[in-house]
C-alpha cells in the first residue's frame, strides 16, 4: 500500500515536471519573457551558440516560425474532399520541425543518438548543426537570418530555387523580423539572464 502511494506520488511529480519543462511559453514573441520562464532553455541556447556559432536570436526565430515553441507540433493533415482527414504532408515534428531523414543524419554526424525532436535542448543543437552546415555548404553567414531560413525551409539542394517560391520568401522575411526583434530584446535583458541562478530542490 505504501509502495503504491509512493509510486503514484513519483508518477505525478514526473508528469508535472515534464509538463512544466515542455509547455509552451506564455509570450513567444519576447525572448526575455521566454527565458525568464524557461531559464534552462537559455543555457541550452547559449551552449548551442558557443558550439556551432548560431546566434540565440536566430535559434528562437526559427523555432518561432516552425512550431511557435510547441514541442508536439506536426503539420496539419491533408484532407480528401476538404473533409476526410488524410496523411500529413511531411514527417516534420517538434520544436524544430525537423523531418525524420535530416534528424537521422544529425544524430549520426553528431553522435547524439538519443536526441529527441520533442526536447528543446536537442532541437536547438539540431538548428545549430544545420545552420552551421548551411554556412559551410552555401556560404551563408550565421547572422543572415533571411537566407539561413530559406536554406532551412527549402533544404541545401532546394535553396537555389527559392526565388520561384514567393511564399517561402515571405516566411523568411518574418523570420528575419523576429530575429531582429529577439536580438534587440536579448541585448536589453542579457545581464539579468547571465546572473540568474536556480536552486534545485
Amino acid at each position: 500500500m505504501i509502495r503504491s502511494k509512493k509510486l503514484i506520488v513519483l508518477i505525478s511529480f514526473l508528469f508535472i515536471f515534464i509538463s512544466a519543462c515542455s509547455s509552451v511559453p506564455k509570450n513567444t514573441a519576447n525572448s526575455c519573457s521566454i527565458f525568464s520562464e524557461k531559464y534552462f532553455w537559455y543555457k541550452h541556447a547559449k551552449k548551442t551558440e558557443k558550439k556551432w556559432g548560431t546566434p540565440v536570436y536566430l535559434q528562437l526565430a526559427i523555432i518561432k516560425m516552425e512550431s511557435d515553441f510547441d514541442w508536439l507540433a506536426k503539420p496539419q493533415r491533408q484532407k480528401i474532399f476538404k473533409v476526410i482527414p488524410y496523411k500529413r504532408p511531411s514527417s516534420s515534428f517538434g520544436y524544430s520541425q525537423a523531418v525524420k531523414g535530416t534528424w537521422k543524419q544529425y544524430k549520426v554526424e553528431t553522435g547524439n543518438k538519443f536526441a529527441s525532436r520533442a526536447r528543446f535542448k536537442d532541437s536547438v543543437d539540431f538548428i545549430g548543426w544545420y545552420t552551421n552546415k548551411t554556412k559551410s555548404i552555401l556560404k551563408i553567414p550565421l547572422d543572415d537570418s533571411f537566407r539561413q531560413y530559406l536554406a532551412y525551409h527549402e533544404g541545401w539542394g532546394g535553396y537555389k530555387n527559392y526565388k520561384k517560391n514567393q511564399k517561402v520568401i515571405l516566411l523568411a522575411k518574418k523570420v528575419e523580423n523576429n530575429s531582429n526583434r529577439y536580438k534587440k530584446q536579448l541585448n536589453d535583458c542579457k545581464n539579468s539572464l547571465s546572473t540568474r541562478r536556480y536552486i534545485i530542490f
